[in-house]
């Protein structure tokens, strides 16, 4: 049992490292040798990356930061594939129950460590990327929904942020819609107003009028 349970933490220890992995920032001592945290919008997602830095290194950024959603649940999901390690769990581990559920501890901690990076003194982006990472990582039906949702609403309204948003619940509703597991469900549920939270100064933005377009500048 101790060792079953020393290794789930582990896998949850190595998504929360995936997901914190600091990509806008070092994206910005990189690119132009600055602390990205102090310019534009202050985050470290891609959009901001796009605005201080640049089209080609927000690509860049915005490309891994999916890359390690994905990766966060893949590794979960493969280690726990591995017939030797399966056999660690007690006999009263019912897998077919457990895993989705491991699964969903290792998703949400993933979007976690992109907007609480241990590098970068628990700080970070919006974890919205991340979040579609998870989403084509857990199920790549869900995935693909929300990123459609999001290049349409950004190639109608051209904000991000709501693009983000809309994203976010668009992959609650298609959980439910392809009838995943109900841990997956609840993950998307609780990661989506994570990150819509994580998004309330865009909501003042947006009600405001403020908010700034692809392409604009935002207020420091």
């Amino acid at each position: 049992m101790v060792v079953w349970i020393l290794l789930c933490i582990v896998l949850l220890l190595a998504a929360y490292l995936l997901g914190s992995i600091p990509t806008g920032y070092l994206a910005g001592r990189l690119v132009k040798g600055i602390d990205i945290r102090e310019h534009g919008s202050k985050s470290t997602g891609a959009t901001n990356v796009l605005r201080v830095l640049g089209t080609k290194p927000a690509i860049a950024v915005l490309a891994v930061d999916v890359v390690k959603g994905v990766l966060a649940i893949a590794v979960t999901r493969g280690m726990l594939s591995i017939p030797a390690l399966l056999a660690l769990a007690p006999a009263s581990v019912n897998q077919a129950q457990w895993q989705p559920w491991l699964i969903t501890l290792a998703a949400l901690i993933a979007i976690l460590g992109h907007s609480k990076s241990v590098w970068i003194g628990f700080t970070g982006g919006k974890s919205a990327a991340t979040g579609l990472g998870v989403f084509l990582g857990m199920s790549w039906m869900v995935g693909l929904g929300a990123l459609i949702t999001f290049c349409s609403i950004l190639a109608v309204f051209r904000f991000v942020s709501l693009s983000s948003m809309s994203a976010a619940l668009m992959g609650i509703v298609l959980m439910v819609v392809f009838r995943q597991p109900f841990p997956y469900q609840l993950m998307a549920l609780v990661g989506g107003v994570y990150v819509i939270l994580r998004h309330r100064t865009n909501i003042q933005r947006l009600l405001a009028g403020t908010e700034p377009k692809v392409g604009q500048k935002v207020q420091t």
